[in-house]
């Protein structure tokens, strides 16, 4: 697995599946007893016209983006996740078949993500 391979996987599994689940969840809720919380957002989002639940999808469509994309920046040492001073570095490896691939060697999963 390569590089950009990693960042399509991840954008169909992470990205793309935040966006379809949560929207399968506000849509209708699952379990038995779902929470108190997630009832009310059902409720709400329920009771929109197609339009505004348009809306609601894409604001659910863009956090997931900018979540997806955050933490493919602290993958990269891009955006920090350590206070002011000497950093460490995040290295991300693929291993299959006894072969290991350093997937943000170049730091640029974020900007792969972002072009996709």
């Amino acid at each position: 697995m390569n590089t950009e391979e990693f960042v399509k996987a991840y954008k169909m599994v992470v990205a793309d599946a935040a966006i379809e689940d949560s929207i399968s969840v506000f849509q209708k809720p699952p379990g038995r007893k779902p929470s108190e919380e997630l009832l009310q957002i059902s409720n709400y989002y329920n009771g929109l016209n197609r339009d505004e639940r348009k809306i609601i999808d894409m604001i659910i469509a863009r956090v997931s983006y900018e979540a997806s994309f955050g933490a493919l920046c602290v993958l990269d040492g891009v955006r920090s996740i350590e206070e002011e001073g000497d950093k460490g570095d995040i290295n991300l490896v693929y291993s299959k078949d006894n072969r290991s691939f350093d997937l943000n060697k170049n730091k640029d999963l974020h900007d792969i993500f972002n072009f996709l």
